[in-house]
């Protein structure tokens, strides 16, 4: 794939704010073997302003579409990421490294350059018709948001949710964007079987802090009225605080969880970020553009969660942290669920013994 060269001011490799961009600069993946560097040859002047990268979608056919894990601390054993890459352009985005296999940068190449897997639907129909196979929820929203700007125009999501639903194959989704309203026609029905559950992650409810944490996500507060739209319909929608990021976004987690609840939310959890691989110093450039007086800051409170580290990959640590700080912002989400309301156990498991593998394509239709 084409790289910008490294005298073109598009290549953005030196961290600079791009107004709708979640990261400042475009670093080399962790597989590259080649390094870029930028160089002034007087033609391009500062005061012009970066350029903004638009973002480009490739159509891909996908070889398979169910992602299985063995993960002990991820509450699903399968899933289905239908676009890589996301543009919503969460700057803390645990998912950003994995750019680096398609030899592209964890940086602005992660959400300006994305691939759809427009044979999704058509991928799960011969996966969930397999023999033997079982049937356990299916997660969309694992690594990349299924409800991103994207899906607006290929429907990758609604099409998985429609085969899922015509085999009542129980599924939970996890998005920052209000975008999943429009699919409440398919979910709602699934709601009454008990074959879905949302989650609406809420980082903070500032919506000058969103837009440079997550810029192309929806606003905080039409994710609490999604919460709200969701659960009025019949669809269990609950609230994930996540990530929580020390020093910038933990003093919204009394507030968000008040505001969840009473957009009717029926269950709330949360992650501590992670910084793994590439993205340790693309955060590092986000805290010095945007939050320069509190970066080391930040960074110490994260290593003191960290056990010194600026990541721990360890199943039973990677979510949560621990030591002190970790521990003080345990007891105060638990406090904040029992003061709304959430400590009363309403989520109920979804249900698993309706599901019927779909009919394979038959040249006599439906009469046989």
């Amino acid at each position: 794939m084409p790289r910008p060269r490294p005298d073109d001011p598009a290549d953005l490799s030196r961290p600079e704010r791009i107004k709708g961009r979640g990261a400042a600069s475009n670093p080399v993946g962790r597989f590259e073997t080649v390094t870029r560097t930028v160089e002034d040859d007087g033609w391009y002047r500062e005061e012009q302003g970066r350029p903004r990268p638009a973002t480009e979608v490739r159509e891909i056919r996908a070889r398979s579409i169910v992602t299985h894990n063995e993960s002990p601390d991820v509450p699903f054993t399968q899933s289905i990421n239908p676009i890589l890459g996301c543009e919503h352009g969460c700057v803390y985005c645990y998912a950003r490294p994995s750019h680096a296999y398609l030899n592209l940068s964890p940086g602005l190449d992660f959400e300006t350059r994305l691939f759809a897997k427009v044979n999704a639907s058509e991928r799960l129909r011969a996966e969930l018709a397999r023999p033997g196979y079982v049937c356990s929820p299916i997660n969309l929203g694992s690594n990349t948001d299924p409800y991103q700007p994207a899906e607006r125009r290929y429907r990758i999501a609604r099409q998985v949710i429609e085969v899922l639903a015509e085999c009542r194959h129980p599924l939970t989704i996890i998005t920052k964007n209000a975008l999943v309203e429009r699919d409440l026609d398919l979910l709602a029905p699934m709601a009454r079987d008990r074959l879905v559950q949302v989650f609406v992650s809420v980082t903070s409810l500032d919506n000058h802090l969103s837009s440079a944490l997550e810029p192309r996500a929806s606003a905080p507060h039409r994710r609490i009225e999604a919460i709200a739209n969701l659960n009025a319909a019949g669809v269990p929608c609950g609230v994930m605080v996540a990530p929580i990021i020390p020093a910038v976004t933990d003093m919204w987690i009394e507030r968000i969880l008040e505001q969840a609840v009473a957009a009717g939310a029926c269950s709330a959890g949360y992650t501590v970020l992670r910084l793994p691989w590439e993205l340790k110093q693309l955060f590092r450039d986000w805290l010095d553009l945007h939050a320069p007086e509190r970066a080391e800051h930040v960074m110490s409170l994260l290593r003191q969660m960290r056990g010194g580290r600026d990541n721990d990959p360890r199943f039973s640590h990677r979510m949560r942290g621990e030591g002190v700080f970790a521990d003080l912002l345990r007891q105060r989400f638990a406090v904040a669920c029992r003061k709304a309301g959430l400590d009363r156990g309403r989520e109920r498991p979804l249900a698993t013994d309706l599901f019927r593998p779909p009919r394979p394509d038959s040249p006599q239709g439906s009469l046989f």
